[in-house]
C-alpha cells in the first residue's frame, strides 16, 4: 500500500506538478484546493502526510493546521507547509502552529519528496520501513510476509493490505468508508459490508493457535488494532 498524500493548494499548474510527480514516485495523491474544505478532505481520506498551502481560499494553512493539532483523530499528522513568505518570523510562525516541516516556494519537487520521507520517517517508521512490528505481529510488505509470534500467517491480498492499513497506527480507528479508500481505492465501488467480511477473515487467520484476537470494534466507528494489546 503506498503512502497517501493529501495536498491542500488552489493553485492548479502547481496542484498537477506536485501529484504528477508524487504519484511517479508511488505515493497516492489526493488534492484539495480550498482550505474551508480541507478539514473535511483529511476525515476522509485519512491521508498519511499533508502538503499544506499558507494562502488558501477561505481558511488559510495556519488555520487549518491549528484544528489538526486540535483534533485527537488527526493531530498526529505530519503538516509540511508550502509558502511564498520566505521571512524567518512567517517560518516560526508556521512552525509554532504545528507544522513539521516548512518549504518555500519555489522549491523544486524532488526537495519536497525527500522532505515527505523525512517527516515520515520522524513520525512513523512503519511507513517508512519494509517492516511493521505491533506486539507479536510483525508485516514485511517486501516478501507479503506475516509472522505472529515464530508462525507464519496465511492472508489473502486483501486481509494483508486491510492488517497493513491498521498496523501502521495502532489504536487509531478507521472508518469503514476509510478502509474502503485505502484498501480497495477511491475509483471502486465497494459496500461497507464487505469490510467486515474481509476483518471477519483477518480475525480468524490472526486467531489461530490459541492466540487472542488484536482487533477491536468500535460500535458505530470502526476498526483499530487495540493499542492495549501485549500479545
Amino acid at each position: 500500500m503506498s503512502v497517501k498524500v493529501l495536498i491542500v493548494e488552489d493553485e492548479e499548474a502547481l496542484q498537477g506538478l506536485l501529484e504528477y510527480n508524487l504519484q511517479k514516485e508511488g505515493f497516492d495523491v489526493v488534492i484539495e484546493g480550498d482550505g474551508g474544505e480541507a478539514l473535511t478532505a483529511i476525515a476522509e481520506h485519512s491521508p498519511d502526510v499533508i502538503l499544506l498551502d499558507w494562502m488558501l481560499p477561505n481558511k488559510t494553512g495556519i488555520d487549518i493546521c491549528r484544528a489538526i493539532r486540535a483534533d485527537r483523530e488527526i493531530h498526529e499528522i505530519p503538516v509540511i507547509m508550502l509558502t511564498a513568505r520566505v521571512e524567518e518570523e512567517d517560518k516560526l510562525r508556521g512552525l509554532n502552529h504545528g507544522a513539521d516541516d516548512y518549504i518555500t516556494k519555489p522549491f523544486s519537487v524532488s526537495e519536497v519528496i525527500a522532505r515527505i520521507r523525512a517527516v515520515l520517517r520522524r513520525s512513523n517508521p512503519a511507513l517508512a520501513s519494509d517492516t511493521a512490528t505491533f506486539g507479536d505481529l510483525s508485516l514485511n510488505r517486501a516478501d507479503m510476509r506475516v509472522m505472529r509470534g515464530d508462525r507464519q500467517i496465511k492472508l489473502g491480498p486483501t486481509e494483508f493490505r486491510l492488517l497493513e492499513v491498521l498496523i501502521q497506527r495502532p489504536g487509531r480507528v478507521y472508518s469503514r468508508e476509510q478502509l474502503l479508500d485505502r484498501v480497495w481505492g477511491q475509483e471502486v465501488y465497494v459496500e461497507n459490508r464487505t469490510v467486515d467480511v474481509h476483518v471477519g477473515r483477518l480475525r480468524k487467520a490472526l486467531r489461530q493457535s490459541g492466540k487472542p484476537d488484536p482487533i477491536r470494534t468500535v460500535r458505530s466507528a470502526g476498526y483499530a488494532l487495540d493499542e492495549t494489546y501485549s500479545g
